[in-house]
């Protein structure tokens, strides 16, 4: 046992570990989409059990309202890049891992090139779409990927891809109406350690080679009960070929808003879901200075984005344009879905 491995000696007494074990996490690379409440703990655990090469995805900055369950960051961390914020906080946690860091979501036009680099994807994310497009990605480039969401109380968890077993669309074929978020339902915060642990867990068998992961399984927890279930599933060949057939896309989350005889303005990104069905004038905030004029100076203008932040800017710039017909929707498109 080498001087560096005496952090490791624990796990390395473990008969299904080893030096040998040892050595294949020292080797490992897993990329973590998602910083928040499930990626914090799963790369604390990670990281602490020396796992070599840990990627740091998220497009996000913390916030006062992470500190509950995001238990990487502190107060003096709010407003800077989450995936700077962690790995300063695991690199005290274990300088012998290596960070790369991408201030940036998980998008068409990176998720290959990311994806391809490392040996296993963990899913810290909290809508549909991302998990979709991990898989899809993962599927493409044949590397499995440990699931898990969380709702309120309840989490479920899975490994997806994993030795031929089956991917995430062989367990949910098509996508939700629309994605239900910690932001717009809430979540208690130890839910998402639970989780988080459960899917380093899951990553660490995976790089071992031991035990037996939880492909084609899903184990669904209700922590107000403390029950547990554990649901199977089978691999569909058809869905996964048509998926490595296919080019990779985004899934298209559709949804109603309950007031259709309103005006609607979306100042959201282009890719951003869901996608309401009802008539809407689409501008994103960063095209509304050159396309402002494409907004009706009556009726009324319900102006809406993901939380209400940017509407409030997009309508603070209208008004400076004259416009006197505007009403914010407080809360984001969350609270106009029928």
């Amino acid at each position: 046992m080498t001087p560096t491995d005496k952090r490791y000696r624990r796990q390395i007494q473990l008969p299904e570990v080893g030096t040998q074990g040892q050595e294949k996490l020292r080797s490992a690379k897993v990329l973590i989409v998602g910083m928040g409440g499930l990626g914090c703990p799963a790369a604390q655990y990670l990281t602490a059990a020396g796992v070599g090469t840990l990627g740091l995805m998220d497009h996000d900055r913390v916030d006062e309202t992470n500190l509950h369950r995001q238990i990487l960051y502190g107060n003096s961390d709010v407003g800077m890049w989450k995936v700077e914020a962690a790995k300063k906080a695991l690199n005290r946690l274990n300088p012998e891992t290596h960070f790369i860091c991408y201030k940036e979501g998980l998008s068409l036009d990176n998720a290959l090139d990311s994806i391809k680099q490392y040996d296993l994807v963990v899913d810290g994310t909290d809508n549909f779409q991302t998990k979709y497009l991990i898989n899809d990605a993962c599927i493409k480039t044949g590397k499995p990927w440990v699931y898990a969401s969380i709702y309120k109380y309840e989490g479920q968890l899975s490994v997806f891809n994993y030795q031929n077993g089956p991917s995430y669309r062989c367990l949910f074929p098509k996508a939700p109406r629309k994605d239900i978020s910690c932001q717009a339902t809430g979540v208690i915060g130890v839910l998402s350690g639970i989780l988080g642990t459960y899917q380093a867990t899951e990553a660490l068998k995976v790089i071992l080679g031991i035990g037996n992961a939880l492909s084609g399984k899903l184990k669904i927890i209700h922590t107000l009960t403390m029950q547990e279930q554990l649901i199977s599933f089978n691999r569909n060949d058809l869905i996964i070929q048509e998926t490595k057939d296919n080019p990779l896309k985004l899934e298209a989350l559709k949804c109603e808003l309950r007031d259709s005889e309103n005006t609607y303005l979306d100042v959201r990104e282009s890719h951003e879901q869901p996608k309401p069905s009802n008539s809407t004038i689409n501008i994103p905030l960063s095209e509304l200075m050159e396309r402002y004029a494409e907004v009706p100076k009556e009726p009324n203008v319900h102006v809406f984005c993901q939380s209400g932040i940017r509407s409030k800017q997009a309508i603070a710039f209208l008004k400076d344009h004259g416009y006197e017909n505007l009403i914010n929707v407080e809360g984001g498109i969350e609270t106009l879905l029928k």
